[in-house]
């Protein structure tokens, strides 16, 4: 049976696509890259989904070989057999558990809790299997070396595809077209935020949208609008998009659910922001009601207990790495002594958790001039600070950093004082970075929901800076970044942003 459109097509609306359609990038060359070839194939189409659980596969199988190969001979091959099926089990697992699932962006640091314990379940699964069979289990070295093998062999696979992918992103050689309904300000944020992250593979390619607010409005739109809803055929066959994100729209409901029914029809994949999505964590449960679904929010409660244990972990740890430290902090404390005349650390004025002001310690890493106070690390007129979207931070006004202080900035060391500020309860290890008293009142006025960072403490490092945002970087992207750690914030999460911490100090702070 043919398909009958959402709505029908006046000729005024395809010729008013048509001429829009003729401004927007092509299908397959988005950024002036092709996404065609083997590299694509392989990277984002149907051979991602192939070689993924292949390269598991692989690496699993040799992990078996040479944890066999190393055994004695004397072991009867009916003792060894049971172990075949380890690779086996192992993959059932990582599909169960959801590791070849499509995702936009999944750090390697997600993957490693489950291929751990799916890696253990599997070799303790063979060992029983052999129990059954032979009435006793394979050696304990045999199992022991196969676990081990298996974890190093599908963790470098893992890491190497995911870099792979990653890298080819980045530098737009791989992706996905895609098309947004809606835009409004969300939509327009949206198609921004993957025009400047093609590391999560969608390149967006246009909007569909049927009283589309003005560019001013929404805060910039470089995309065309190709069309309306009723346009959704002419515009998938046009651009030959297979992802749509549904974003806000003056459309009605009902016409986005059919929208969504037939982006299905069409093999197109669907994508939704939800409503109140500032309000989202992934502690969402779902429920119904007869057939109507419902959605419980859980709030994260930075006055409960596991909060509580955040900050004895963070006191504890503050003082370890003091002591630890120690040294270093002699070394640059002396350094920072001899580069300049003035004291060695300098105090800063910041707000942090319930609003309330404390002294920030750093290193001083700049000369004083005259009789400029030692704390004036930070220059520049305040108005002069808050073009565009742009925080503070890094170098403002004159830049008078000391041959030391240029280096403890690079590295990051200026900031190790502030060790101090946790063991005295005024800040945590981990959370939103504290700013100046004078932007705080500004920003609150400016940027939706910035003063939500002050429900916790503030942090020497932050969600928002291992993911690049420090310095003088995209203000509401580092609020975004930030209220998401509030919202999503456990243990877990905590220990993942040092593991991340450590990886990014071995880059330029600058």
């Amino acid at each position: 049976m043919p398909h009958t459109p959402i709505t029908r097509q006046t000729s005024t609306t395809l010729a008013l696509q048509g001429e829009r359609s003729r401004s927007a990038p092509a299908p397959t060359a988005i950024g002036g890259a092709s996404f065609r070839g083997p590299l694509q194939w392989a990277l984002e189409d149907a051979g991602w989904r192939i070689l993924r659980p292949s390269v598991d596969f692989v690496f699993l199988l040799l992990a078996l070989i040479l944890a066999q190969g190393l055994t004695s001979t004397t072991d009867p091959s009916s003792m060894r057999a049971p172990l075949l099926a380890f690779p086996l089990f192992v993959m059932l697992l990582f599909y169960l558990r959801g590791l070849y699932r499509t995702r936009l962006r999944a750090l390697v640091l997600d993957g490693i809790v489950p291929v751990i314990s799916a890696v253990s379940i599997g070799a303790m699964a063979a060992a029983v299997l052999g129990l059954f069979i032979n009435g006793s289990a394979p050696t304990q070295s045999t199992t022991v070396r196969m676990w081990l093998f298996a974890l190093l062999g599908v963790g470098f696979g893992r890491i190497a595809l995911s870099s792979a992918q990653r890298l080819a992103r980045a530098r737009r050689l791989v992706g996905k077209p895609v098309l947004i309904m809606g835009a409004g300000v969300v939509g327009a944020q949206v198609a921004r935020r993957l025009q400047t992250h093609p590391e999560y593979g969608l390149a967006p390619v246009g909007f569909l949208d049927e009283e589309p607010r003005s560019i001013a409005e929404v805060g910039g739109r470089d995309l065309p609008v190709l069309g309306t809803v009723e346009d959704l055929d002419t515009t998938v066959a046009h651009t030959g998009v297979r992802n749509l994100i549904v974003a806000f729209s003056s459309v009605a409901d009902e016409r986005v659910s059919r929208l969504i029914q037939r982006c299905q029809e069409l093999g197109v994949e669907v994508s939704v922001v939800p409503r109140m999505f500032d309000t989202i964590n992934n502690r969402v449960g779902y429920d119904t009601v007869g057939g109507l679904p419902l959605m419980s929010f859980t709030m994260v409660d930075p006055r409960g207990a596991q909060f509580a244990i955040k900050h004895a972990f963070d006191r504890v740890f503050a003082l370890i790495l003091l002591v630890v430290l120690s040294p270093l902090l002699v070394v640059s404390a002396l350094a920072v002594r001899l580069s300049s005349s003035g004291p060695v650390l300098f105090r800063q004025r910041r707000v942090g958790r319930d609003g309330k002001a404390f002294d920030l310690y750093k290193f001083r890493s700049m000369r004083i001039q005259g009789e400029q106070a030692a704390d004036d690390d930070v220059a520049g007129p305040l108005e002069g600070l808050l073009g565009g979207d742009t925080a503070p931070g890094g170098v403002e006004g004159d830049d008078r950093r000391t041959a030391v202080g240029r280096l403890l900035r690079r590295t990051s060391l200026d900031e190790l004082p502030q060790l101090l500020n946790v063991l005295r309860g005024e800040m945590s290890l981990i959370g939103p970075r504290p700013e100046r008293p004078e932007f705080v009142e500004i920003f609150k006025q400016d940027i939706v929901r910035y003063g939500d960072r002050h429900r916790v403490k503030s942090g020497i490092t932050g969600w928002a800076q291992v993911h690049g945002l420090r310095g003088q970087t995209s203000l509401a992207e580092r609020v975004e970044w930030d209220n998401y750690y509030i919202a999503h914030w456990s243990l877990g999460l905590d220990l993942k942003i040092l593991v991340l911490t450590f990886v990014a100090l071995v880059r330029s702070a600058e």
